[in-house]
């Protein structure tokens, strides 16, 4: 039986087809003996000390009153003790199921700052007790009430927020009176404490 003679159109599909499948079976991404999807030298390096003294002067042009207190603090690790790990195996492994509460070391100038901004964030809150007062008052401060987290205490309603820029944290309690009070961001990320553990 004879066959028919390809067509133009079925060698034409035949001649486009074939850069695609002259793509079958090549692997790409990262892993062994994989075609790279970019050059990552070719990626722009980051300068996170160039970052970090742009941050640190726009929180400085925000709060002077704080800049200026704290502009000869050394920029060197706070003498906030290291905690030792229990010897008891029960306390050890209590204290391994709380490890998602460690917060971030302040170096001695974010602790200066941290302090100075819970300072005037106490003198700041004098009189507030609901959390519509407590943004407000926390927006004629400087901080963007937007950023806030409020949550209950049981006693009081609680918030927590990151200052702007340069800032450590900020925890606090609308008691009476109010308290607020400066701290390392958690490491698993944010102001809040992260709940749970395992």
């Amino acid at each position: 039986m004879k066959r028919p003679a390809p067509t133009v159109t079925g060698v034409a599909a035949v001649l486009l087809a074939l850069p695609l499948l002259a793509g079958c079976g090549t692997v790409v991404g990262d892993g062994p003996g994989a075609t790279p999807t970019r050059d990552a030298s070719s990626a722009p390096a980051i300068d996170h000390e160039a970052r970090a003294k742009e941050a640190k002067a726009a929180h400085d042009r925000k709060f002077p009153e704080v800049a200026k207190v704290c502009a000869d603090a050394p920029a060197k690790p706070s003498e906030e003790p290291t905690p030792s790990a229990p010897t008891d195996p029960r306390a050890r492994r209590v204290a391994e199921n709380h490890a998602y509460k460690t917060q971030a070391r302040l170096d001695a100038d974010a602790r200066c700052r941290g302090d100075a901004h819970a300072r005037r964030i106490t003198a700041g809150l004098e009189g507030v007790r609901d959390e519509k007062a407590l943004r407000s008052a926390l927006g004629r401060l400087g901080y963007p009430p937007e950023t806030v987290d409020v949550y209950e205490t049981g006693a009081a309603p609680g918030f927590t927020f990151s200052i702007p820029d340069a800032g450590p944290c900020i925890t606090g309690t609308l008691t009476e009176p109010a308290k607020a009070e400066a701290h390392g961001h958690y490491v698993e990320g944010g102001c809040t404490e992260p709940k749970g553990g395992h």
